[in-house]
């Protein structure tokens, strides 16, 4: 996961520009009447996210006289669509560097996925705080499943900071075709909820199996160039590049797939002797 600064906008401006965007006269008021338990639920919402217990927010069925239904309709209809909001999704969508999606690191951002469900939080459908830009696959992959603990939370980008720490780690799998096989390994340093968030977050999002699958094509990518480094160098020629690939990548991305392939193979003695071919 890599960390994006929280979205610098304010759920009742929100839920003000959708009340203002829409037809409906009756939804409108009943909309303006619950901007004080937007802003409050906000305000909570922050500071649980501080302190790793959005798990524990509780759950409704509306706001006030709206329902949650017509919330989902005002973030579907409205806050994604109208004139007055739209710029508000898209610049909340661009918040990742080059578009790549926090939550795996390695997908394109497609959409704004509620950290909590929208079905079982209305009051947070439209606070910028909850919408986080991901990619098809990892909004899919979390669906509206609702943390009940802490350790049942997966990693959220604008509270949780695991990127200081190197905690990717891959292996080599001595066979042809080469791969490599991904997991995570937390510093103990870390606190235990940490620790397992980290792991549950790696197996929600499936990101060991897509993390192989790229490192299946930059294998055969590299193939050519490590036979002609072997024409005319030794082991040692062939491991020095593949470690300075390693430095480059971990000095974009100390967690990226790259860093943890790159750093494997410089490692492994079978590979470095032949075993890329």
């Amino acid at each position: 996961m890599r960390r994006l600064i929280r979205p610098a906008y304010a759920a009742r401006d929100m839920l003000d520009l959708c009340a203002h965007s829409i037809r409906d006269e009756d939804l409108t008021v009943r909309l303006e009447l619950i901007g004080d338990q937007i802003e409050e639920a906000e305000a909570a919402y922050i500071q649980h996210g501080e302190n790793e217990t959005l798990f524990s927010i509780t759950q409704s069925v509306g706001i006030g006289d709206v329902t949650s239904d017509e919330m989902k309709r005002v973030y579907k209809g409205t806050f994604a669509k109208s004139k007055s909001t739209r710029h508000i999704y898209d610049a909340i969508k661009k918040l990742p560097p080059n578009d790549i999606c926090p939550m795996c690191g390695q997908r394109t951002v497609g959409t704004l996925d509620h950290y909590l469900a929208q079905s079982l939080h209305p009051t947070l459908v439209v606070t910028p705080a909850n919408l986080v830009p991901s990619c098809g696959d990892c909004n899919k992959a979390k669906l509206d499943a609702q943390p009940g603990v802490a350790n049942e939370q997966t990693l959220h980008p604008y509270f949780d900071n695991v990127d200081d720490d190197l905690w990717l780690y891959a292996s080599v799998e001595e066979r042809s075709p080469v791969a490599m096989l991904y997991f995570p390994d937390p510093p103990s340093g870390w606190s235990e909820t940490m620790q397992t968030r980290l792991r549950l977050h790696f197996r929600t999002f499936g990101l060991g199996a897509l993390y192989a699958s790229h490192s299946a094509v930059e294998l055969t990518n590299i193939r050519y160039g490590l036979q002609r480094i072997a024409e005319r160098g030794t082991v040692d020629d062939i491991r020095a590049d593949l470690l300075r690939r390693a430095e480059s990548s971990a000095a974009a991305h100390i967690n990226s797939w790259q860093t943890a392939m790159y750093t494997a193979l410089g490692a492994s003695d079978w590979f470095c002797s032949g075993g890329y071919n």
